[in-house]
């Protein structure tokens, strides 16, 4: 008899702790629902993230107000600008074969507050730094990355070419890379036909004669080999404006305004009545500013002007003779 009433009331036991875990789940059910719905009229909430508020849509009830805003007080309408404001670390980049992302151990032997270290400390540094390049260069491919970037980076500051040029032939070189193009030919012919066709494409072009006296290869094995990436990646080099040449050939020479808006116009004029074509661009911008500065009584011999443009004298004359009479002044 006793064993049935304890078996009985055990029973009524279990099924009471049913039933407060059922009511108890439906406790939470409302309260995860009441999170997204007004507690007064049952419409739905909106966040209001300018004030901090979480604001009833029907009845205007504010539900929580002074929220915290976690993210940070800049704004950034585009993914550099974003990347510029950040201070996590130091926006990633394809100048560096790891895009930035990996440890650089500073060759500074001082602690933080400047203090020299001692010997023993510069020794474990110095191993730290060995075992640190490691592993930022574990395999071929990222040593090959890394010695075609600094040549890139030399180059391009050899000629004074902007970051955009130094970032785009780093993404041309990476392709170049990754669809094998580089077995047969050296890292430095690669990375000049990159940094070249790079240059075309963003408007700042370098001619022949400054590659090929900056790059460590002959100009014949640059000329192939940029044939060669041009045509493998598809990529789109349109010929080069002579025009573009004009402002840094009379920044050199040192030569007005007036000088350089007076080239741009007989090339202008050269290009509509279409004696430009299939002669080489910086043969004609030569000519041009050898002409403006005639015409705008600023003179320059041709001479200077064959020194700093890398072109000979004979085709300065030659194409300032047909820049002139494209334009109906004479010579």
């Amino acid at each position: 008899m006793s064993d049935a009433k304890i078996r009985t009331y055990g029973g009524e036991r279990q099924r009471t702790g049913g039933e407060q875990s059922v009511e108890e789940t439906e406790d939470e059910e409302d309260e995860v629902v009441s999170e997204d719905v007004c507690p007064e009229c049952g419409g739905r909430v909106d966040t209001d993230e300018e004030r901090g508020e979480t604001v009833c849509s029907e009845c205007g009830l504010v539900v929580e107000e002074d929220e915290i805003d976690r993210g940070p007080e800049w704004r950034a309408f585009d993914a550099a600008e974003k990347d510029e404001k950040s201070r996590v670390g130091a926006p990633t980049t394809n100048m560096m074969h790891d895009k930035g992302l990996s440890t650089n151990i500073g060759w500074q032997d001082k602690d933080a507050y400047g203090r020299a270290l001692s010997s023993r400390q510069r020794q474990k540094m110095q191993r730290l730094r060995t075992w640190n390049e490691r592993f930022r260069t574990r395999n071929s491919k990222e040593r090959n990355l890394k010695q075609a970037l600094g040549e890139i980076e030399r180059m391009s500051s050899a000629l004074g070419l902007p970051q955009e040029v130094r970032e785009t032939s780093s993404v041309i070189y990476r392709r170049a890379l990754e669809e094998d193009l580089l077995p047969g030919r050296s890292i430095e012919g690669v990375a000049t036909a990159a940094l070249y066709a790079a240059a075309r494409q963003m408007t700042t072009p370098r001619s022949l004669d400054e590659m090929a006296n900056v790059s460590r290869i002959d100009e014949m094995e640059f000329k192939r080999t940029y044939r060669y990436i041009v045509r493998e990646l598809s990529l789109e080099v349109q010929p080069a404006d002579p025009a573009s040449y004009v402002p840094r050939f009379a920044s050199e020479l040192d030569l007005a305004e007036e000088v350089e808006r007076r080239a741009r116009q007989l090339l202008s004029t050269a290009q509509e009545k279409g004696v430009t074509s299939g002669k080489s661009p910086v043969g004609l911008a030569a000519a041009a500013i050898y002409a403006a500065s005639l015409l705008t009584n600023r003179r320059v011999t041709q001479s200077e002007v064959s020194d700093v443009t890398n072109v000979s004298e004979v085709t300065i004359r030659n194409r300032y003779q047909e820049l002139l009479e494209a334009a109906d002044v004479p010579a």
